[in-house]
């Protein structure tokens, strides 16, 4: 479990491509602290185990699966990644929680500068955009963000200069993708509603006026 709170950007530097999958190296520093051996990292918002580890990198095996539902199957040697260790117990949760499970892959679809603050707008399959609620949280590249707006095929989100500076966020410009991962709380009311008949197997959208309406807020 993680917390979208962004430790530090590293860099691939290498990636070992085979039919049984990807080995990933990673060029890191902050957490390198105390990572060992079976550790989980989120990298670009995706939970992966360290299987070996250097002075100043650390290795990672992705599974064909993770490669087809992530965008990790389009970086390259040398490109930056969001890098967050598993969260402990006795710390504040900074973000919300984040299971490092990403749900699909969104584009931006703009992006523009207000005052200190850049704003994008983010296209995103319906089964993500069903539990985005204004001013809810979302998980993007392994960054957790507040949700400014949500339309009926994107949503919207803003970061502020250090944001940008200390994730790769801050390099995305249009048409590029991005790792998405819906807040856990939706999920598990959604399914709590459908174990006790409230909600038909075709849910509709949960924003605040549907939770609103059955007496949920």
């Amino acid at each position: 479990m993680f917390t979208g709170i962004v430790e530090e950007m590293g860099a691939v530097t290498s990636m070992e491509r085979t039919l049984a999958g990807t080995r990933m190296t990673i060029l890191a520093s902050t957490v390198m602290g105390d990572l060992k051996i079976g550790d989980s990292v989120s990298v670009n918002g995706i939970c992966l185990t360290v299987v070996a580890k250097g002075e100043r990198d650390f290795v990672v095996d992705v599974s064909p699966e993770t490669l087809s539902v992530t965008t990790l199957g389009r970086l390259a040697p040398g490109a930056p990644v969001n890098l967050e260790r598993a969260m402990k117990l006795n710390e504040r949760i900074g973000g919300h929680l984040v299971a490092g499970h990403v749900d699909g892959v969104g584009t931006i679809r703009s992006r523009h500068q207000e005052g200190n603050a850049i704003f994008f707008t983010i296209e995103a399959p319906s089964e993500i955009l069903r539990y985005c609620v204004t001013k809810g949280s979302i998980t993007v590249d392994g960054i957790s963000l507040t949700i400014n707006e949500v339309g009926d095929h994107s949503f919207s989100v803003a970061i502020i200069p250090h944001t940008a500076n200390v994730t790769t966020l801050g390099l995305k410009q249009v048409d590029d993708t991005v790792n998405l991962e819906s807040d856990l709380i939706g999920k598990y009311v959604e399914r709590l509603l459908q174990e006790r008949s409230q909600l038909p197997k075709s849910t509709p959208i949960i924003d605040k006026d549907y939770l609103q309406k059955r007496g949920l807020l």
